[in-house]
């Protein structure tokens, strides 16, 4: 990716995907949440409670909880009490890194980021630290094998997106927000599965690390991507696969 696509395919070649159902069942219903009580509970209207939505069709969530989840979200059933937060810091060789949370306790929360940097490598740093270095844009990642890169840019770009860029065993589609829906559904009427679609931080340029740092860099990412609290975590994060798995072996 730019950003998380890139972690993403660090994860997959690793063989580290995360199979944890329950935890991404909770973050689903959390961002459902959080789309209804900010957009309202139609999906139809509400661009982000729609993603969410077909986020949790992905994930096998029955119906139920989805409805469950949006009534909340509207004030029609009592539940827990959200608020969208984000943090930021540094990680190895200076690695910038944001984190997007939703929390019903903002000092656990703070406490428990804080702790995940310190303990694996990284520091926390203030507002305003990182965040100017990435932009807010659709990512959607097709494998190479998919589609040739001709017939791909052109539906994109028709579609409305902004680049297709080769990112070595796939392609990364870069959209504005407001197009990534639009992009989306013309693959998916092109029938060109896509091996992950978000909107999500993109930084503008990357720092690659090796051996030590690297291994470092990926167990500070993974420690926060297991706290519950955390909806996702971007960074400027680089590294040649192959030569991590030589290094880890």
């Amino acid at each position: 990716m730019s950003g998380h696509s890139k972690w993403a395919t660090i994860k997959h070649k690793k063989g580290a995907l995360d199979a944890k159902r329950g935890k991404i069942f909770t973050r689903i219903i959390r961002e459902i949440i959080m789309a209804a009580r900010i957009g309202g509970g139609d999906p139809d209207k509400n661009p982000r409670l729609r993603k969410a939505v077909l986020d949790a069709k992905a994930a096998n969530m029955p119906g139920d909880n989805v409805k469950r989840a949006i009534q909340r979200g509207t004030g029609e059933l009592p539940g827990t009490t959200y608020e969208e937060l984000t943090m930021e810091g540094y990680g190895p060789g200076g690695v910038a890194v944001l984190v997007e949370l939703t929390t019903d306790n903002r000092n656990r929360t703070v406490s428990e980021i804080r702790h995940g940097f310190g303990k694996n490598g990284g520091n926390l740093g203030e507002a305003g630290s990182v965040a100017w270095m990435f932009h807010k844009k659709g990512d959607i990642v097709v494998l190479k094998s998919a589609a040739k890169e001709d017939d791909l840019m052109n539906i994109v770009l028709e579609a409305g997106g902004d680049d297709l860029k080769d990112d070595g065993e796939n392609w990364e589609i870069i959209t504005d927000p407001s197009a990534f829906e639009a992009v989306s559904e013309a693959l998916k009427k092109a029938n060109i599965a896509t091996v992950s679609a978000e909107i999500g931080f993109i930084p503008d340029n990357y720092i690659k690390l090796e051996g030590h740092q690297a291994n470092t860099m990926i167990r500070l990412i993974e420690a926060l991507e297991e706290l519950d609290d955390v909806v996702q975590v971007y960074s400027n994060f680089d590294v040649d696969v192959e030569k991590l798995e030589e290094v880890a072996g």
